[in-house]
C-alpha cells in the first residue's frame, strides 16, 4: 500500500522529455500504419509520416535505452510502408507488421488482458487514422464487399469505447478523487470520455466523422500510450489501517492512522536527519526508541484527511493520510513501536486490517503455553531463583502471574533482584525488556550475574533487544531458520528498507488460523558461526556475509538449544 505523492497532479518520477518523445513516435507510427492499411491517395503524407517515425525512432536511441534490433525493424518498416503502398498487398502486409510493432511498443511488456486491450485500442485507432489520412473509401453499389465508412466508424468508435471502459475497470482508480487529482486518473478518464464523443460524432456525421473525430482519437491514443509510463496512484488511505508509503526513496509507516497521537516510523536505512508533521503544523524529529529498530516520530493527526510532511535534509515529501473521525485503540507510549511493527507484518502480507488492538493487550494461549514450558525447563536446571522483569500492560501482568504460579508449582523462587546463580526471565514489553537486557549485560560484565541464563518471552524476538546482550534464549513455536520464517524476514526487509523481523510482525504476516507449533528453546547470539577471512577459500555457495537477507538476528545467529518441550 503506497499513499504518498509529490504533488496533487501526479508523480515526479516520470521523465517528461522521454515520455513526450515516446508519445510522438507512437502517434506518428500509428498514423503511418493506418494510412498504409486503408487505400487512398495520400502517398506524400505517408512519406512525411514515414520520415517522421523513422527520425523519432533514431532520436530515441540517444535519449532512452532502446533495443537496437527493435529500432532497426521500426526504421525499416517506417521507410517501407510509404514505398510499398503502390503495391496494395505488399503495402498492407508492411502496415500490419508496423501496427503489430506499435502494439508491442505501446504495451511495454504487458500481457494478458492488458495486451489484448492494447491491441484493440491501437488497431482501432490506427484504422481510424487511416481513413482520416486518405479520406473515406467510396461505397460501390455494385459490390457487396465494399467498405461502408459510416457503419465502420460506429464500429471503430464502439471498440474504442469498450476498450476504454475495460481499461477504466482494471485501472483500480474507481470513481474517487484520484480520477481527477492525478495524471494517471486524468489519462484514464480521457481514454473513456473521448471515444464516447467520437462515437457520438460517428452516429451523426457517419462517414465524415473520420476527419472531425481524428483529433479526439489522437488525444485518446496519446493518453492510452502514456498510461504505461505514468505510475498508478496508490489506493486511498483507510482510517484505522496503518499506512505504508514508499515512493519517497525510503518507506514510511504511519500507525494507527487515527485522530490524535500517531507514530511515524522510518527504517534505519533512511538515515537520521528525518522529521515529520502535519502540513502547517509542528515538525517532530524522528528518534531511536528503546528496543525498536529505525527511528520514530510522534505526530498528532487531525480528524479526516490531511497531508503529512516528511523532511529529510532539504527534501520534503508529502504523504496523504486519512485519520477518519473515530478514535482508535488506547496504545501506551511504551508499546506503540511493537504495535506498529506487528501491523507492518500484515501490510507486507498485503492485508489492510483496521488496527483494533495491540499485542500487549492480551496474553495469547500460544505464548502462555510457551512461558509455562520455559519455567518448567528452568526448574529442571535448578537455579536458586528466577529474576522476573514485568510491566503493567495486560499481557505483562498476565504473563508475570503465570510465571509466578508455574514457578511455585515447580518449586522455584521468584525474586526481583539479580543474583549470581539466578535466571533472568523478561515478560515485559519492548522498551522495558531492552532496558533490562542492557542492565543485565552491564552486570555480567562487572561480576557473575544470572549464570543460569537470560530468557525472553516469545514476543521479544526482535533484533535490538536480543542484540543488547551477547546471548539470550527464547521459547519459540517456530524455527526462525525455516523457509516460512525466512520468507517473512526477507519480505519485511525488502519492503521496509532492511527492517529486522519481529515475532509480532511474523504472526500478523501469517494471518489468523495459522496453527501454533511445538515449543523449543532457541538461543540468539552475536556470533559468526564460521568465522573466515574474506580471502580464505570456502565451499561453493557458502554465504560469507553476516548481513545476508532473512536473518532474524542482525549480525548474529539463532539456533535451537533444546528438543521439543513436552
Amino acid at each position: 500500500m503506497d499513499h504518498d505523492h509529490a504533488a496533487p497532479a501526479g508523480s515526479s518520477t516520470v521523465d517528461v522529455l522521454a515520455l513526450v518523445l515516446r508519445l510522438a513516435l507512437l502517434l506518428s507510427t500509428a498514423f503511418l500504419a493506418g494510412g498504409g492499411l486503408v487505400p487512398g491517395p495520400a502517398r506524400r503524407t505517408l512519406y512525411v509520416l514515414g520520415g517522421t517515425s523513422a527520425s523519432l525512432a533514431v532520436v530515441s536511441e540517444f535519449a532512452v535505452d532502446v533495443n537496437v534490433v527493435a529500432l532497426a525493424v521500426h526504421v525499416v518498416l517506417a521507410v517501407a510502408v510509404p514505398i510499398l503502398v503502390r503495391w496494395p498487398k505488399a503495402g498492407r502486409w508492411a502496415s500490419v507488421a508496423l501496427l503489430v510493432l506499435v502494439v508491442l511498443e505501446t504495451s511495454s511488456g504487458g500481457s494478458g488482458v492488458g495486451f489484448a486491450l492494447d491491441s484493440v485500442f491501437v488497431a482501432g485507432a490506427a484504422v481510424w487514422f487511416g481513413f482520416a489520412v486518405n479520406g473515406p473509401v467510396p461505397t460501390s453499389s455494385s459490390s457487396s464487399s465494399s467498405i461502408r465508412p459510416g457503419p465502420l466508424a460506429l464500429t471503430l468508435g464502439g471498440l474504442l469505447v469498450l476498450a476504454g471502459a475495460v481499461r477504466f475497470g482494471v485501472s483500480g482508480v474507481g470513481f474517487d478523487r484520484r480520477l481527477h487529482s492525478t495524471v494517471f486518473g486524468i489519462a484514464v478518464l480521457t481514454v473513456v470520455v473521448l471515444p464516447l464523443v467520437v462515437t457520438g460524432l460517428a452516429a451523426v456525421l457517419r462517414g465524415r466523422a473520420y476527419r472531425f473525430g481524428a483529433v479526439g482519437v489522437a488525444l485518446g491514443f496519446v493518453a492510452w500510450s502514456a498510461l504505461g509510463a505514468i505510475p498508478a496512484p496508490p489506493p486511498l488511505p483507510v482510517p484505522g489501517v496503518p499506512l505504508l508509503a514508499g515512493r519517497a526513496g525510503f518507506p514510511v509507516l504511519v500507525s494507527p492512522q487515527r485522530p490524535g497521537r500517531n507514530l511515524v516510523h522510518f527504517p534505519a536505512s533512511a538515515g537520521e536527519d528525518l522529521s515529520a508533521g502535519v502540513r502547517g503544523g509542528v515538525l517532530t524529529k524522528a528518534v531511536v526508541r528503546a528496543g525498536a529498530a529505525g527511528t520514530w516520530a510522534d505526530v498528532d493527526l487531525p480528524a479526516g484527511r490531511s497531508d503529512l510532511e516528511i523532511h529529510r535534509g532539504g527534501t520534503t515529501t508529502v504523504v496523504e493520510v486519512d485519520a477518519g473521525e473515530t478514535p482508535g485503540p488506547s496504545i501506551t507510549d511504551a508499546d506503540a513501536p511493537e504495535c506498529a511493527a506487528a501491523a507492518l507484518g500484515g501490510l507486507v502480507a498485503g492485508r489492510s486490517d483496521v488496527l483494533t488492538a495491540c499485542p500487549s493487550g492480551a496474553l495469547t494461549p500460544a505464548d502462555s503455553g510457551a512461558l509455562v514450558k520455559l519455567v518448567e525447563f528452568l526448574a529442571g536446571r535448578k537455579p536458586s531463583a528466577i529474576t522476573l522483569v514485568e510491566d503493567d500492560s495486560p499481557r505483562g501482568v498476565a504473563a508475570a502471574k503465570l510465571v509466578r504460579e508455574t514457578a511455585a508449582r515447580t518449586g522455584l523462587a521468584v525474586q526481583p533482584d539479580a543474583g549470581p546463580d539466578t535466571a533472568l526471565v523478561v515478560v515485559a514489553g519492548w522498551a522495558p525488556a531492552y532496558l533490562a537486557m542492557t542492565r543485565a549485560a552491564e552486570s555480567q560484565r562487572l561480576e557473575p550475574t544470572h549464570q543460569y541464563g537470560l530468557y525472553l518471552a516469545p514476543w521479544l524476538l526482535n533484533g535490538p533487544i536480543v542484540n543488547a546482550v551477547a546471548s539470550a534464549s527464547l521459547p519459540l513455536r517456530f524455527d526462525p531458520r525455516e523457509a516460512t520464517a525466512v520468507g517473512y524476514a526477507v519480505a519485511v526487509g525488502d519492503r521496509f528498507g532492511g527492517e529486522s523481523p519481529s515475532a509480532g510482525g511474523f504472526r500478523s504476516w501469517l494471518g489468523a488460523g495459522n496453527p501454533a507449533g511445538d515449543v523449543q528453546i532457541f538461543a540468539a547470539a552475536q556470533v559468526n558461526a564460521m568465522p573466515m577471512y574474506p580471502t580464505e577459500p570456502h565451499a561453493t555457495g557458502m554465504v560469507m556475509d553476516r548481513d545476508y537477507a532473512g536473518q532474524w538476528v542482525p549480525d548474529g545467529t539463532i539456533v535451537p538449544i533444546t528438543s521439543v518441550l513436552r
